[in-house]
């Protein structure tokens, strides 16, 4: 759609990075709000977000590159290219990359794991909602064929390398809404009170529920397993972990009631 923000010559800015750029600002300014309000350490929820900020690049490249093996076997110098340098990657790998570099983090700076988690929920889904729009822009990640009233040509050839001669579903735009509901969501379970673990255990069964679904309008060349995408399968993945964390919130909330002393 519109692949370059500024250009001048042969120099570029692309749109693409600049909303990712953006999006994690606004996570971060809104995990930082959350943060205040459970008197949370500042610093080090910002050192965090840096370090999962990292994490979750590292991640997404490296699930590009498994989803990706046969091709960049056969063409190995496709790994140091400017496309695979300015491809985005697999959002569930930097997302698992992330958590697991998180938890390491939490552990050593002895920082809450479950209210730390829900404090970063609402921020990844807003920043994330961004993100998908910069995808759009950039053309990639695109979806099947569409001739409903909503499809969408793309324009550029600038773009990544999406099919110009026909309306296509705008998968991006779907996911980016669909994050930005998933954030109202939260924001207010995690205003109105919650137990520990219960926002981000809810983040993971919306967000994996609704990239389930979004998956079978996108266009890509994944290796089914079965019915579904790899994608799809880490969905039901961290759908099924989300589900524990939740019930494990409400098994922690019902036994905290049936501790807590009869008042007269």
């Amino acid at each position: 759609m519109y692949p370059k923000l500024i250009q001048v010559g042969t120099f570029y800015i692309p749109t693409y990075g600049v909303l990712v750029a953006l999006g994690f600002l606004a996570g971060l300014g809104m995990t930082l709000r959350l943060a205040r309000q459970t008197e949370m350490p500042a610093e080090k929820i910002t050192n965090l977000a840096v370090y999962c900020a990292m994490a979750g690049i590292i991640g997404a490249k490296l699930f590009m590159f498994l989803f990706d093996a046969r091709e960049y076997l056969e063409h190995p110098s496709e790994i140091f290219s400017i496309e695979t340098l300015r491809a985005a990657g697999v959002f569930h790998g930097g997302l698992i990359v992330a958590l697991i570099v998180g938890a390491l983090y939490m552990r050593s700076q002895q920082l809450p794991l479950w209210q730390t988690m829900d404090v970063f929920a609402p921020g990844i889904a807003l920043g994330h909602a961004i993100g998908r729009i910069g995808c759009f822009a950039a053309g990639c990640c695109w979806g099947k064929e569409c001739h409903l009233p909503w499809g969408v040509y793309f324009r550029s050839n600038e773009a990544a390398p999406v099919p110009l001669d026909r309306p296509l579903h705008p998968v991006q735009l779907y996911e980016s809404a669909a994050n930005l509901i998933i954030f109202a969501v939260l924001y207010r379970q995690f205003t109105r009170g919650h137990r520990p673990g219960q926002v981000i255990g809810l983040y993971l069964v919306l967000y994996s529920v609704a990239r389930f679904v979004i998956e079978f309008f996108r266009e890509h060349e994944q290796a089914l397993w079965g019915r579904f995408s790899i994608t799809q399968w880490i969905a039901l993945a961290l759908l099924a972990l989300g589900t524990i964390i939740l019930f494990r919130a409400k098994r922690s909330a019902v036994a905290s009631q049936q501790t807590e002393p009869v008042r007269a």
